[in-house]
């Protein structure tokens, strides 16, 4: 069978080849430039993401600090030692209890119990030979707004304990009038 049709698949033919491109200078110089520059989107997706990190582990460290390791209030509180105790499983720490007087008004005092910690051995012996004397003493504390655990288990850390020099002589006064509960 014969038609007038060119068959295609019989024949091999060579595909055409074009002449090799000779780049202009102009050509060559955008695609350096192409080849050279950093996709902007991506650039700026990972420069935010970056900033984002950065800002978060930024505050992430000041609340840290803020909360744990930066000194909220100093003061003194006066009062008596009650009673002062090693604990902690891990860590141990002295915790310590002062009997205080807080005056309202001039003629009525109320008492609280004020707990602290003490991280110092040597204010913690100095505090056990005061603990139950009867002496007023004077604790000088730094107040944290949070606990760490080898910190004790108090905001208020002694820093200082010693005997109340400030204290109103009440010898004098207890001769005068004792103490009667009968009345």
């Amino acid at each position: 069978m014969d038609d007038n049709f060119k068959d295609y698949f019989t024949e091999q033919q060579e595909p055409e080849s074009k002449p090799a491109h000779v780049e202009t200078p102009q050509e060559r110089e955008d695609r350096e430039i192409a080849e050279s520059t950093i996709e902007r989107r991506h650039s700026t997706m990972r420069m935010l993401l970056v900033t984002a990190i950065v800002l978060l582990a930024t505050f992430l460290f000041w609340w840290v600090w803020n909360r744990y390791y930066h000194v909220y209030s100093e003061g003194v509180e006066h009062g008596w030692v009650m009673k002062v105790v090693n604990e902690g499983t891990v860590f141990k720490t002295y915790e310590g209890e002062l009997l205080s007087e807080r005056y309202a008004a001039d003629t009525i005092a109320l008492t609280s119990f004020f707990h602290f910690t003490i991280t110092d051995d040597s204010v913690a012996a100095q505090t056990k030979r005061l603990e139950g004397s009867g002496v007023r003493v004077a604790v000088t504390y730094q107040e944290y707004k949070g606990v760490l655990p080898w910190r004790g288990s108090s905001r208020f850390i002694a820093t200082q304990v010693a005997v109340d020099a400030t204290a109103p002589d009440t010898t004098r006064i207890a001769k005068h009038y004792p103490y009667n509960p009968t009345r």
